[in-house]
C-alpha cells in the first residue's frame, strides 16, 4: 500500500460470536500452566463467585488473533507475514471472561510508525459481551520488516 496512513482507523470484526466454552478455558489455563483451580473446576469458580470457570488473562488474545488474520489478509495492508514479528501485547479489563460467554470483537488499526526501516502497527481490540458491555480491550504492536509506507 503506498499510504499506510490510510490503514489507521481501519476495523475488522468477527464475523459471528465467539462461544466461549469449558474445554476452550480448560486447554488454554493448561497450556499456561495456570494452576488456579477456577481455570479448571466449575464448582471452584462458583465458590469464587463466577457463574462458571474463569479464562486466564491472556484468553483474549485468542479474539485478538483472529481479529488480526482478517487485517493481515487484508490486500490494502501489503503485509507479508514472513515480515511480522509480534512486539507487544496488554490487556484491559472491564470484567472477567467466563465460559459461556458469547462475544464479539473488533480490531481497530490506532496507529503506524516507522522506525529503523520497520513499521510498528499499533492496534486495540475491544471485546464486547452478547448485551454490548465492554469486557476487555487487548492492545498489540505487530512489527513489520520493512516500510508499511512507501
Amino acid at each position: 500500500m503506498s499510504d499506510s496512513q490510510g490503514l489507521v482507523g481501519r476495523r475488522y470484526e468477527l464475523p459471528e460470536p465467539y462461544l466461549v466454552g469449558r474445554e476452550h478455558v480448560r486447554a488454554m489455563a493448561r497450556a499456561l500452566f495456570a494452576t488456579n483451580r477456577i481455570h479448571l473446576e466449575v464448582e471452584a469458580a462458583r465458590a469464587a463467585g463466577y457463574a462458571d470457570v474463569v479464562a486466564p488473562t491472556t484468553f483474549p488474545a485468542v479474539l485478538q488473533d483472529a481479529c488480526m488474520q482478517l487485517f493481515l489478509a487484508d490486500p490494502d495492508a501489503g503485509i507479508e507475514l514472513q515480515n511480522v514479528v509480534h512486539g507487544d501485547e496488554g490487556f484491559r479489563y472491564e470484567r472477567p471472561i467466563v465460559a459461556g460467554d458469547e462475544l464479539r470483537a473488533v480490531l481497530e488499526i490506532t496507529s503506524i510508525k516507522s522506525l529503523g526501516g520497520n513499521s510498528m502497527i499499533a492496534a486495540d481490540t475491544v471485546v464486547t459481551d452478547a448485551d454490548g458491555g465492554h469486557v476487555v480491550t487487548a492492545t498489540a504492536t505487530l512489527v513489520v520488516r520493512g516500510e508499511v509506507a512507501a
